[in-house]
């Protein structure tokens, strides 16, 4: 049975969007498993006290039940353009702790900083994120995505986002890009102008 992972914010001792973390974990366990408990993250995770200030990564790896938790120093990679790679047979609906497919699509990057992956002839992540376009009055995240991210999720329900059906032909109708996950703040995360989306 494969090994699963969620991937949670620490910022000033504080984990972000748990909640959408426990209902992932729990979805995977329930998909997977038979007789799963639900299990809340909040009381599973001990924080160091020397990991009350600042930005870390915290992994927790799971099954039936968890296997282990981590921490980590956790500065985020600067991605300023895309390459766009076809991948039609890609699954990643859950999130595997083994990423080697994910990291062959990766590879094929060339002078971009990441891939954005389509998937029979539509938009979906990153290598590692999901992604959010502005068309100059909202932004968008396709409905084709790979995984459910917990901070798109988190997006959705606040309004801040909204889902569409996005075909490599639909690029030119937006300006940017940015790149979303547990560990990025979307308030900060740097623009991905179009023309560098190739």
């Amino acid at each position: 049975m494969p090994l699963f992972i969620e991937t949670l914010r620490l910022f000033n001792g504080q984990l972000s969007n748990i909640r959408f973390h426990n209902e992932r974990m729990y979805r995977t366990q329930l998909h997977h498993f038979e007789g799963v408990q639900v299990k809340e993250l909040a009381q599973e995770i001990s924080i160091p006290q020397n990991l009350q200030l600042g930005l870390f990564k915290c992994r927790v790896t799971y099954e039936f039940s968890i296997e282990k938790i981590e921490f980590e120093p956790y500065h985020p990679r600067t991605i300023q353009s895309l390459r766009l790679v076809e991948a039609n047979d890609i699954l990643y609906s859950f999130k595997y702790q083994d990423r080697s497919s994910l990291n062959a699509l990766a590879a094929q990057k060339g002078t971009a900083d990441d891939v954005l992956i389509v998937k029979n002839g539509h938009l979906t992540d990153t290598s590692y994120a999901n992604i959010v376009f502005w068309d100059e009055r909202q932004w968008v995240t396709p409905t084709t995505f790979l995984l459910a991210g917990t901070q798109r999720a988190f997006l959705l329900e606040q309004g801040k986002i909204a889902e569409k059906k996005i075909r490599t032909e639909d690029l030119p109708k937006y300006v940017s890009a940015r790149i979303i996950n547990s560990m990025l703040d979307f308030e900060t995360t740097p623009h991905i102008p179009l023309r560098s989306i190739f």
